[in-house]
């Protein structure tokens, strides 16, 4: 494809990356109001400016330039001659959609996997000192402090990029509603009851998951609607796409804090989903995630779907294994007729075995996963 689109969170690396694939690129940021004004004046001079190809960082902040972008590729014939990156990925594609269908491929960076991390200096030996520090990686590469690096993180967050996606008029109540989303991973979001909570309409509500989800902060995992002869539950699951910005929000102060905190299990869910989620990414695999559930409680927390193959993870924030653990995947089987080959318990201990209803694996053992 002539243009590369690369979308995730702020300081997930996307700059960092761009710049060591493409070195001998042009860059040009597009916070930096005197490059915007040039790209503006001169958008054609701007662009050809960069004879092997250009990078333009934050592209979602000119809009405008994207149809000059789109005349540029067409007249070079250059596969990777533009690339775009972007925190914002619902303006981003928006413009895209308008301007450049069918010339970009679309990726995104989310922040370190745990198997990013492995053999490097920066490697953790417990889930939930990754849980509480994050994976984004100026924590690691620059030791930046948790404590000081999300609360500048969060405040940034809702004082700029909230108002360039969406005008939004009460600032503290939907600060609100973000320590409220915090409290909630894992759990069915219901909008409603959200919204008597934090004293807004359901619309309000609706329209500020959608600003969440477009800037990278947080993500509903939808359910399988496949019903296999029981009821089953069609409202979303909601997460957070980094566990450090869940846990700040949560006030949580350290890692040993999490041993006897309510959102513990809960947690480590949304950790584990984040982890499958980021190695599909990584791998070039674009995500077909759901969760199962049925009205009588029992629910299995993750899903994958690969052509006619349906993988079924339950999900464990132990350290000891019990049987119990695998009622629901058992249930599973029979009613969709999954194989115990394709099911998988994922916990926080050490060993990896192979039962009879699944094969169990330890929380850093997923990329064999």
């Amino acid at each position: 494809m002539p243009v590369l689109s690369i979308t995730g969170p702020r300081q997930s690396g996307k700059t960092t990356l761009v710049q060591q694939v493409f070195p001998d690129y042009e860059y040009a940021d597009l916070e930096n109001p005197l490059t915007r004004e040039y790209a503006r004046e001169n958008p054609f001079r701007f662009l050809r400016q960069a004879p092997q190809g250009i990078i333009l960082d934050e592209a979602q902040r000119l809009p405008e330039l994207f149809s000059y972008v789109q005349v540029h590729v067409d007249e070079t014939r250059q596969n990777g001659r533009v690339i775009l990156t972007g925190s914002q990925n619902f303006l981003l594609l928006e413009k895209i959609t308008q301007s450049l269908a069918g010339r970009v491929a679309l990726f995104h960076l989310l922040p370190f996997s745990v198997q990013e991390l492995k053999g490097t200096a920066y490697e953790l030996p417990d889930p939930f000192q990754y849980i509480y520090r994050g994976l984004f990686p100026r924590l690691y590469d620059q030791s930046a402090s948790p404590e000081v690096f999300y609360p500048s993180y969060i405040q940034t967050y809702v004082e700029r990029d909230v108002r360039q996606v969406q005008s939004i008029g009460d600032l503290m109540a939907f600060e609100r509603f973000l320590h409220l989303c915090a409290g909630r991973i894992g759990q069915k979001f219901n909008q409603s009851a959200v919204a008597t909570e934090v004293g807004v309409s359901a619309p309000t509500i609706a329209r500020w998951m959608s600003v969440l989800q477009a800037s990278f902060v947080a993500y509903l995992l939808p359910p399988y609607f496949q019903n296999f002869n029981k009821r089953i539950v069609r409202t979303p699951k909601l997460y957070f796409y980094d566990t450090g910005l869940a846990c700040a929000l949560l006030r949580i102060r350290s890692a040993a804090e999490l041993d006897t905190h309510f959102a513990r299990g809960a947690l480590f869910e949304n950790f584990i989903v984040n982890e499958i989620h980021k190695n599909l990414l990584n791998a070039g695999i674009r995500p077909d995630l759901y969760f199962w559930a049925d009205s009588a409680g029992h629910e299995v927390d993750l899903l994958l779907k690969q052509g006619q193959r349906l993988y079924a993870f339950e999900i464990k924030a132990a350290d000891t294994l019990h049987a119990d653990y695998f009622r629901n995947l058992a249930l599973f089987q029979q009613l969709s007729g999954a194989s115990p080959e394709d099911c998988y318990l994922i916990y926080a201990g050490a060993e990896n075995q192979e039962r009879s209803v699944a094969r169990v694996r330890a929380w850093n053992a997923l990329p064999e996963v």
